[in-house]
């Protein structure tokens, strides 16, 4: 796996930060996040298509709007590692 970093929330404490990753070679974005509430994980499963909760091997994150920007360069890394 070719994991490379994109950035870390600017707000960070170093204790609790969010991040964001590309995996350009399995053409995923990798993020990490805070846990949401138990409210509003329930609330996610009851408005999402899919059937039932959330599995044990799948998670809801949060990330703040300000980590928009690293996330969309962590797409287009994995898209521009699709058109090689």
């Amino acid at each position: 796996m070719a994991v490379e970093f994109i950035g870390i929330d600017p707000k960070t404490d170093r204790d609790h930060c969010p991040a964001v990753w590309a995996d350009a070679e399995a053409q995923e974005v990798l993020l990490q996040g805070w846990k949401p509430s138990p409210e509003t994980q329930v609330e996610c499963e009851a408005s999402s298509p899919a059937n039932g909760s959330v599995p044990d091997s799948e998670a809801i994150v949060r990330i703040p709007a300000r980590m928009i920007p690293m996330i969309r360069e962590a797409c287009d890394a994995v898209e521009r590692a699709q058109l090689r």
